[in-house]
């Protein structure tokens, strides 16, 4: 009965429950529950199952460089960054309120690592958020326009809740139309 069970669980994509269920049956803990307990237990594994991959989805869709997080900031005097203000940016109020963050600081003091810490935050937050190195997203639209896809592109960025967008201003902007 129990892989009838687990069979049906997959065929429904109930992963979170799958593995649950399979972990409950190897380890013979099914007994140490309730009814309403075992039900609970296997309703929670799927709603962390699903809010996981979620945010495996959303981090992968950003297309970030790399992995950053808020935990691995280094707080250094020289580095003159302010903590409590940066832990309220990653609260992400700044997105629904629709404003704007401008990260400035010298080459290699971390810019594009707190942009993206924040950005992985974001993920975390439910919101759509898409990475962009600036020279090469200017260089992609101007192809789009070439070829005809350029409000498809730009459909693609108003979908999304946060941009980030690294390396502004580093080279001049073009201004052809």
């Amino acid at each position: 009965m129990n892989e009838t069970t687990l069979s049906k669980m997959r065929q429904m994509k109930f992963y979170g429950m799958y593995s649950a269920f399979m972990t409950a049956i190897e380890t013979g803990k099914t007994d140490h529950y309730t009814l309403d307990q075992f039900v609970s237990m296997l309703i929670d594994s799927e709603w962390d199952d699903r809010n996981n991959r979620k945010i495996e989805r959303a981090i992968k869709n950003a297309r970030f460089h790399y992995k950053a997080s808020m935990e691995n900031i280094i707080y250094d005097e020289g580095r003159n960054i302010d903590q409590t203000k940066l832990m309220r940016l990653a609260e992400c109020s700044f997105i629904g309120k629709n404003e704007n963050v401008l990260i400035t600081g010298s080459t290699g003091a971390g810019k594009s690592y707190l942009a993206t810490s924040l950005g992985y935050q974001a993920c975390i937050s439910g919101y759509r958020v898409m990475y962009h190195n600036t020279t090469k997203l200017f260089s992609k639209l101007k192809m789009a326009k070439a070829d005809s896809s350029y409000l498809k592109e730009l459909a693609k960025k108003e979908r999304q809740h946060l941009i980030i967008l690294d390396d502004f201003g580093l080279q001049p902007l073009d201004s052809q139309k």
